[in-house]
């Protein structure tokens, strides 16, 4: 006797319809989306908490190879992120200063610049330069409308952030609610970095179990492109900024904090910081004569060169290292389609597709014989 076929319930037969479907999944998308918005701080806070914990777990897994127990690496990251916290903050006040005497002192410096470009043109014009008319005035007014731009922009922030308590963070360590939030995501990076590997094998269980050789295979290309170019570059940023610092201290050029941390954080263009930092420190030594100028554009050329042969070379290697041409790129690409999360968030993203293409495709018989 042939068994009997069961029927299909109600639901599994409206289950069948691709309509039906489609409409259970964009309401379970849209629930989901709403949830998200409704606990993006939380989220944001974890993140914040899970970088801390990712930056420092190379840091921690170094310290345990070297017979220091886990808990105590913790405790010594945590200190170590403290004390940089508050060096960071009293670095900020000494380049707040800095930047306002800076923004006060270059539009004074644009007189020098008028004299020695009318020098220059009049040098030119006696050659038989063409189209050398009103040159002098544009290059004078298109700085100095940019100097005072600069000054009305930033010079208010500034002042504002050091003139009450002589703290940049003076402000956000009295307001108890961002005080809980920095406590709570420091309290989350602990236990994170704690039980860093059996959280990621908590994350990694989520997957199905034949997908996840390749999750795993994937995260390791994530954390190599986007961990390693995070910490690379602001490894480069730093020594790029000290560098400046204390090459422009050596010469005696006035700001050289504010100038140095400058160039370093327009670092996350390679060779773009030190080119910026340039135009203001030029400026400031347009009064001591060209051989105060020549030496400063010497502080730069030598922190330029040292971050093309060495620093980035040696730090970055060869896996995330890339063309300043294509991270130029992908900032302008990340910028028009993110805003500034977009430029923040470009570089890395170019980074990781980079090494997909040489794991998967550059290996692949679609790209050695063609499809």
């Amino acid at each position: 006797m042939m068994p009997t076929r069961t029927q299909p319930n109600a639901f599994q037969y409206a289950w069948r319809n691709p309509w039906v479907r489609l409409v259970v999944f964009l309401l379970a998308a849209f629930l989901v989306y709403r949830f998200m918005v409704k606990i993006t701080e939380v989220l944001v806070d974890f993140a914040v908490a899970f970088l801390i914990a990712y930056l420092a777990n190379p840091l921690l897994n170094w310290l345990e190879k070297g017979k220091v127990k886990r808990g105590l690496g913790v405790a010594f990251v945590i200190l170590l992120f403290i004390g940089l916290f508050f060096v960071l903050g009293a670095l900020m006040v000494t380049v707040s200063t800095q930047f306002i005497d800076l923004f006060t002192k270059l539009p004074e410096q644009i007189g020098n610049l008028s004299n020695i470009t009318d020098r220059v043109v009049g040098w030119l014009s006696e050659r038989g330069v063409p189209g050398l008319e009103d040159v002098q005035t544009k290059i004078t007014a298109a700085v100095q409308s940019y100097v005072e731009n600069i000054g009305k922009n930033i010079v208010p922030i500034l002042q504002n952030a050091v003139s009450s308590s002589g703290t940049v963070f003076s402000g956000l360590l009295s307001i108890g609610g961002i005080f809980a939030q920095i406590i709570l995501i420091i309290l989350m990076s602990v236990y994170l970095m704690l039980d860093y590997a059996r959280i990621n094998a908590s994350l990694l269980r989520a997957f199905p179990r034949p997908w996840q050789p390749r999750v795993l295979e994937l995260s390791h290309l994530v954390g190599t492109s986007v961990g390693g170019y995070v910490r690379g570059q602001l490894l480069i940023a730093i020594s790029i900024g000290l560098m400046i610092w204390l090459g422009l201290t050596i010469i005696g050029i006035p700001s050289a904090a504010a100038i140095g941390f400058l160039a370093g954080m327009f670092n996350i263009v390679p060779y773009l910081g030190p080119v910026i930092g340039a135009t203001p420190a030029l400026l400031l030594a347009l009064p001591a004569g060209i051989g105060k100028m020549l030496l400063v554009v010497l502080v730069f050329f030598l922190a330029n060169q040292l971050e093309g042969h060495l620093l980035s070379p040696m730090i970055l290697g060869k896996t995330t290292d890339l063309h300043p041409v294509t991270v130029l790129l992908a900032i302008l690409i990340g910028v028009a389609l993110m805003g500034l999360a977009g430029a923040m968030l470009a570089v890395p993203l170019v980074a990781l597709l980079k090494l997909l293409l040489e794991k998967y495709y550059f290996s692949s018989r679609i790209y050695s014989d063609g499809p």
